[in-house]
């Protein structure tokens, strides 16, 4: 899977799943830049990868997505891939709790900010016949009790990649999503924990009810997500485009979530 000379964008590249994603596509060779709304995240990622160039941005704000794109053409004048990674969890609340401005808020970057950046993205990958992966996650290819907004972008992503690929598929640009189940790390235990207080629970009981929720009863790991995102934009994806591809161990689905709240927790 060799990206040698290719440029690449992942958007919340700083940390977490999209650290994991531009570290993998450094090691293939490609050209790594990234945007993030964290400074100290950006920093750190430059002092440990100082090929990486990077772009201080909120992808919900135009006038920095913008940026982002200006610093691309003036670095490298190309790119060949889009990784739209950026995502919040927004509130774990029930329909009739949930704020408004948490809605919006929520809609902003996911959805909009997705938006924003693919936007720009198009007449580069046209260009270059290139490639874009979205991470959605399996929240959008089941319900999700509690998590509406959430639900709602991720549903948004998988309708826009399969739109895109066909829009996009004549000029040889492939799109994808993947659909991470639960990823390890700080992102899933602080939905966790949001989860056990809405439910009034342990963090022990959700995250089993998590665990339960695949056939294999584990977390996939950042580098995971890392490894489907490169075979995707690789020679070896070439031919695979308008797909959601889950990557969760097998999620048997969640229509037994309140039975099994009922059964675990009653009392």
């Amino acid at each position: 899977m060799d990206l040698s000379d290719k440029t690449v964008l992942v958007t919340a590249g700083a940390s977490g799943i999209g650290w994991a994603i531009s570290q993998a596509f450094v090691s293939a060779g490609a050209h790594v830049h990234i945007c993030d709304v964290s400074k100290d995240a950006l920093k750190s990622a430059e002092n440990e990868t100082p090929k990486i160039s990077s772009t201080l941005a909120d992808v919900s704000n135009l006038n920095h997505v913008d940026k982002v794109y200006e610093d691309i053409e003036t670095l490298y004048g190309r790119l060949d891939v889009v990784v739209n990674n950026v995502g919040i969890a927004g509130p774990t609340a029930a329909l009739e709790d949930i704020d408004p401005e948490d809605w919006t808020h929520t809609l902003n970057v996911d959805l909009n900010g997705f938006f924003y950046v693919s936007r720009r993205a198009a007449p580069f990958l046209k260009t270059s016949s290139g490639s874009m992966v979205n991470i959605a996650s399996t929240a959008a290819l089941f319900g999700f009790p509690l998590r509406s907004p959430y639900v709602a972008s991720k549903w948004a992503m998988i309708g826009l990649t399969k739109t895109w690929a066909m829009e996009l598929g004549p000029f040889g640009v492939r799109v994808n999503a993947i659909c991470p189940g639960s990823v390890n790390g700080p992102r899933i235990e602080n939905v966790i924990a949001n989860d056990a207080k809405q439910r009034d629970t342990t963090i022990d009981n959700i995250r089993e009810v998590y665990l339960r929720q695949n056939s294999l009863r584990v977390f996939v790991e950042a580098e995971d997500v890392a490894q489907m995102a490169l075979f995707l934009c690789s020679r070896a994806g070439r031919h695979i485009s308008g797909q959601a591809i889950s990557l969760d161990g097998h999620t048997e689905g969640l229509s037994n979530w309140f039975d099994y709240k009922a059964e675990k927790f009653s009392g």
